[in-house]
Parts: C-alpha cells; structure tokens; sequence
C-alpha cells in the first residue's frame, strides 16, 4: 500500500540525504492504516516535489515525549536543541492525549 504525507522543508531534505530516519506522527486513524512494509511518498510543500519511502518498523507510544527519549533527534530529523515539545506545533494537546504518537522507521528508496 502508498500512503501520502506532507513535508516541510527540512525534514523532507534530512530525508532526502538519508539522515532523518524516524518520521514523527500523530498515531491517529490514517497512520494507524500503515504497515511495515508499505511505501510512504512525501510530498515537500513548498516545491511540490516527491520520494518515496519503504516503512522498516513501527513503534508506539503513548506520548510524544516517549518517543523522543527512545531515538537521537539525528534519527528524528530535529535540531539539538528542539525537543518532544515541537510537536504542539502540529497537533493539539487533545489529539495527542486521544491518539498517541507513532515513529515510523523509513528507508529512502
């Protein structure tokens, strides 16, 4: 199965240069559609341009938080001094609590 997702810009080029390895989601109901094995093709907002992905392994955690203590934000694709805490950028407190957080480990294709 493919699935779609947006990127901004430097996560989708730390991606791209194969560092960021660890794509970060909310674990709501289209992400939980997602399957080891599967592609992820995302897609840059800004130039519209694409690459796709294989999905390695999945893991789930209960809060973003968790999932920040378990991988360098190397793998993740942050900056040193961001943390779990960038993700309220995103998603509301009541969608994290609801949903969880989901780390997907991809490989470029």
């Amino acid at each position: 199965m493919v699935h779609k997702m947006k990127l901004v810009d430097f996560a989708f080029n730390a991606i791209k240069n194969k560092v960021k390895t660890i794509e970060v989601r909310l674990n709501d109901e289209k992400r939980q559609l997602i399957k080891v094995g599967d592609i992820i093709e995302f897609t840059h907002v800004d130039s519209l341009e694409t690459i796709k992905v294989k999905v390695i392994n999945i893991y789930k955690f209960k809060t973003f938080k968790e999932l920040f203590e378990k991988f360098s934000n190397k793998q993740i694709g942050l900056l040193e001094n961001e943390d779990y805490t960038i993700m309220d950028k995103f998603y509301t407190k009541e969608e994290q609590e609801k949903y969880g957080a989901i780390g997907i480990e991809i490989s470029l294709l």
